[in-house]
């Protein structure tokens, strides 16, 4: 085989092979943002804490598991939204926090999680968020000036979207990413990822629209989501805000920072409760 034919072959294997994993990429990317686990393995009780079950309908028909942790005289109810990976389970050591912390807790499954039912998508994940809050102010009585939403990683996404629809008393985020194509364009740089994205997530553009206090926490160290991600976040939201330097990688940098992380929390919670009473 001549020179250029040999070249006009490899180019042509390599062109296909290029247009195959686009196409992967864009029909399968749901594979590559949630990672759900069915199995419940233990709840608050095992942490020695009272709780009830939570079951809630979604607006188009989903129903939702989670679970609500309560404690006596609670600075606020936080309405948590766990990230893309595992279920609530997971999670014990994050409710034990907040109920050290005097925090009520309500933490729910996404779609396709846990016990709650049908598929992950990112329409699908404020569905859910938005039907526990319902149930938060409906069946429990909360106003929305006692219930903070919290999002962690991905569940930041969610949790901007919802005190955008809601107005909480706060909105706290965790490691949280700046958009979806922003984050893929970090781990795909080769790719058209921006435009191949059917997932947004923007949270940053949401940003500048949210009306309640913000919380932003984030680690210098955080190996998955750049820690200029949390800056620009931070940057965009309107005051009354805060920054909360973390420290530790992505998944530790909650506990890492221990009790000045929850210190730093509480201060915030605190000086908005105060300025916001029930």
């Amino acid at each position: 085989m001549r020179m250029p034919d040999l070249v006009w072959a490899v180019g042509r294997v390599a062109l296909v092979s290029y247009v195959g994993l686009l196409l992967l990429l864009y029909f399968r990317q749901a594979k590559y943002i949630y990672y759900p686990s069915r199995a419940l393995n233990t709840t608050p009780a095992t942490a020695g804490l009272d709780f009830s079950e939570v079951l809630v309908r979604t607006s188009d028909g989903e129903t939702i598991h989670g679970w609500f942790v309560p404690v006596e005289k609670p600075l606020a109810t936080v309405l948590f939204c766990h990230g893309n990976a595992g279920n609530i389970w997971g999670r014990i050591d994050v409710i034990w926090m907040l109920h050290e912390m005097g925090l009520n807790v309500c933490l729910f499954d996404y779609r396709g999680y846990g016990k709650s039912t049908g598929q992950p998508s990112e329409q699908g994940t404020y569905r859910d968020a938005e039907a526990v809050w319902n149930n938060l102010v409906t069946e429990r009585g909360l106003a929305a000036n006692q219930i903070v939403v919290w999002g962690e990683s991905l569940g930041g996404g969610v949790a901007a979207w919802l005190a955008l629809q809601k107005r909480p008393a706060a909105l706290i985020l965790e490691s949280t990413f700046t958009s979806l194509p922003d984050l893929a364009a970090r781990f795909y740089p080769f790719m058209p990822v921006r435009w191949l994205c059917r997932f947004r997530y923007p949270t940053l553009t949401r940003l500048a629209e949210i009306q309640c206090p913000v919380l932003v926490a984030h680690s210098p160290d955080d190996e998955m989501i750049p820690f200029a991600m949390g800056q620009k976040l931070y940057l965009a939201a309107r005051e009354p805000k805060r920054f909360l330097s973390l420290r530790g990688s992505h998944n530790t940098g909650r506990d890492e920072t221990g009790k000045a992380f929850e210190e730093e929390v509480l201060t915030f919670l605190r000086e908005q409760m105060v300025k916001n009473p029930r």
